[in-house]
């Protein structure tokens, strides 16, 4: 089986220590994972910006970096939705060919969670991490991908771990990529409801799929001068008694 990690943007330019993660995950379960070089930004800012043919050599190359490979798995559902949802769409605009490449893609491109329970079959991924956990789920993974449980399904088996209800999960956290730049107050806000309902948890850790999430909710929190911490599902599931994640509080 050839896998390939599909980085993001985010986490190569702001926080590469979740895709290290990711891959020392994979690894731990048996999985050789390939970082093939020439991958590059999703299109995702571009085509929620109202810009979809400037995305079209984006997706070209994400076509060609990712080709020949049986799985491609990104530790964000925000970029595997743009690749799975929009990529299509995009291509159908350009020409046949780049849609009929894309259509072989988008259904080898996973999130981490589908990946590790829909293709690997595993829950207990043998992580270990002892704090109290509250689950955030991004809108892509939670409405576009479909995602339901299985995050909350790989936290429920680490050991060493307490699962706190996140109360109005579902509620966006306002981020929604240039949403929070165009309309600066209303993201404000939003986030300012989320991690109210995540610090009532009491929960030490807010954990997420997301990245770009976790970056908006995590300056929130820090400028409250809150003690609850984000982290990336994947920093979680990559700690072991062992080898404790270095990002681990």
């Amino acid at each position: 089986m050839r896998v390939a990690l599909f980085a993001t943007c985010v986490n190569d330019a702001l926080l590469p220590s979740t895709a290290i993660a990711t891959v020392r995950l994979l690894e731990r379960l048996g999985v050789e994972v390939d970082f093939p070089p020439a991958q590059s930004c999703c299109g995702q800012p571009q085509y929620n910006s109202g810009y979809p043919n400037a995305c079209v050599p984006l997706v070209r190359r994400t076509v060609r970096a990712f080709a020949g490979y049986d799985h491609v798995v990104a530790p964000s559902g925000s970029c595997v939705a743009m690749v799975r949802d929009a990529h299509p769409r995009i291509a159908a605009r350009a020409d046949g060919a780049l849609a009929s490449a894309v259509a072989g893609l988008t259904p080898r491109v996973l999130e981490l969670s589908e990946f590790l329970t829909d293709v690997l079959g595993v829950e207990d991924v043998g992580a270990w991490f002892p704090h109290t956990v509250t689950y955030h789920p991004s809108c892509h993974g939670l409405r576009l991908l479909g995602l339901g449980d299985r995050p909350l399904r790989l936290l429920r088996a680490v050991r060493g771990l307490e699962l706190l209800d996140l109360p109005g999960a579902e509620e966006c956290c306002g981020f929604g990529g240039t949403f929070a730049v165009k309309n600066p107050a209303v993201s404000a806000a939003m986030a300012a409801d989320k991690t109210a309902s995540a610090l009532a948890t009491g929960a030490e850790v807010l954990c997420g799929g997301d990245n770009s999430c976790l970056l908006h909710l995590g300056g929130t929190l820090r400028r409250q001068g809150a003690p609850l911490r984000p982290l990336h599902l994947a920093e979680i599931l990559a700690s072991t008694e062992a080898e404790p994640w270095r990002a681990a509080p």
